[in-house]
């Protein structure tokens, strides 16, 4: 059985020793960079590989293309060969946030065509909390030549800014409600948000326990978010292409496959003065 959205710890425990499962850790702190790493090295789960949000899952930063703008498809495919991942292997990715960090792989391997790949719900803090195994081994697997075939997930600034104000297109903002109101902005050098765009804060999409609302009551959300719209008319974005990812699992859980993602997200579309900005809750 192949997972491809969420799997629970008890599951992943299960499996700890399958050949053809790999686990990848992705703990980050967006104001402590190096944290992440850090927890990594004092316990992990066992097998589990470390990979950072701003080496390894981002490309080069030119200032005015957001704070983690996508790699090269190439770059990245030539990572997954130096991490060891074959096209048939079941991945499952974890962090210590509610799958804000792990979201943003579970997303780029679905973009390599990977789709065997499945964020473990609740993470770190449901495995350490039941007792699970943790290790500050680190594993060492063979690297591979990764060849994916990359969909067209995503689009970019020039498409968004073309369809401002039409029906066709409606933006999702993954930010807090502050943020994109524009009042409070802490990240990024301009407060507000894409105008036209609807607010839904990720974290809405977790349980008080920390683990994904069920499938059912998600559906039932996004049904009052989004209206008659379709998951393909859904652009997701939040402040740099990293928890709108988060947007976008809800809506595969939930049964709205195909919407799709703006990695340079309002980091990239306020270094852009000419661009206009909306704020308050509208």
């Amino acid at each position: 059985m192949a997972y491809r959205t969420l799997i629970d710890t008890a599951t992943l425990a299960k499996n700890l020793d399958a050949s053809d499962w790999r686990i990848f850790d992705l703990r980050h702190d967006l104001a402590q960079p190096e944290l992440g790493r850090q927890q990594y090295a004092e316990g992990h789960i066992p097998g589990a590989t470390f990979v950072s949000l701003d080496t390894q899952l981002s490309g080069e930063k030119t200032g005015r293309n957001g704070r983690h703008p996508l790699p090269d498809a190439a770059d990245f495919m030539a990572a997954l060969g130096e991490w060891g991942i074959t096209p048939g292997q079941q991945i499952v990715v974890y962090d210590a946030s509610g799958g804000t960090f792990a979201g943003r792989l579970w997303w780029m391997l679905r973009w390599m065509g990977h789709y065997s790949v499945a964020l473990l719900d609740g993470g770190f803090a449901k495995w350490e909390k039941e007792g699970r195994p943790v290790t500050a081994e680190v594993p060492h697997y063979s690297p591979t030549t990764y060849r994916g075939a990359p969909r067209t997930m995503h689009v970019d600034a020039a498409f968004v800014a073309a369809n401002l104000g039409k029906s066709e297109v409606t933006v999702v903002d993954a930010r807090a409600a502050g943020r994109f109101a524009g009042a409070g902005e802490t990240i990024d050098p301009v407060g507000g948000h894409i105008p036209g765009a609807i607010n839904r804060p990720y974290n809405q999409n977790l349980a008080k326990d920390g683990t994904f609302k069920s499938p059912q009551v998600l559906a039932k959300e996004f049904a009052e978010l989004l209206g008659n719209r379709s998951p393909k008319q859904i652009v997701h974005q939040c402040g740099s292409g990293v928890s709108a990812c988060h947007n976008i699992l809800a809506m595969e859980i939930a049964g709205l496959a195909g919407s799709r993602l703006y990695p340079g997200s309002w980091s990239e579309w306020c270094a852009d003065p000419k661009r206009p900005i909306a704020t308050g809750d509208e």
